[in-house]
């Protein structure tokens, strides 16, 4: 089924999906969406599937969005976004889905004086220098999992919330041929 489908309808799947998530730990969300039939192992629906995860455990810790309207404007920025851009741009979807979701949260865009253009950027930085750290090539499921653990950190210590992160060892690593295996910090030993 995934093989036929584009981009969009698999964005539009996750967004269709995603409300029907409860709790308030994005990576337990991500597990559950990541096993749907629409989901590659790698692609850019990953850049709109994180950003969503984060703004539907925001939600469902009693952040205060309209997650209707901030699931629609994650769905936009994440299908601008191209795939492979983590080795070609070296800048990682799941950090820029997030970082897209923390300025729908905010309000923030490029002319914020607030605090919020420089607090996400140094998220961001931190979040990407810890996946430089792992080192490629790239996973999606990885990557997501090593930006959800950044921004629980970061969501806790700047807003009225409490998100939750369990650490799961990696369900993924038999479909993915570019696995890492002991190098991953989820591989299941």
């Amino acid at each position: 089924m995934s093989m036929e489908m584009t981009i969009k309808d698999r964005a539009m799947l996750i967004i269709q999906d995603i409300v029907k998530e409860e709790g308030n730990d994005p990576a337990r969300i991500f597990r559950r969406m990541a096993q749907k039939e629409y989901m590659n192992m790698h692609g850019p629906e990953h850049h709109v599937l994180d950003g969503a995860c984060i703004l539907t455990a925001y939600r469902n810790a009693g952040g205060k969005i309209d997650l209707e309207q901030a699931l629609s404007q994650i769905l936009v920025q994440g299908l601008r976004m191209p795939g492979a851009m983590c080795g070609l741009w070296g800048v990682c979807g799941a950090i820029s889905s997030i970082g897209a979701a923390l300025a729908i949260i905010d309000g923030t865009g490029p002319l914020s004086e607030d605090g919020t253009w420089g607090e996400h950027m140094r998220f961001t930085s931190e979040a990407i220098s810890a996946l430089g750290a792992v080192n490629g090539p790239r996973c999606c499921k990885r990557d997501a999992m090593l930006a959800f653990r950044h921004s629980v950190e970061y969501i806790n210590s700047h807003y009225d919330v409490k998100l939750d992160y369990k650490y799961h060892p990696c369900e993924f690593s038999d479909r993915n041929r570019q696995c890492i295996h002991g190098r991953c910090p989820f591989y299941r030993k």
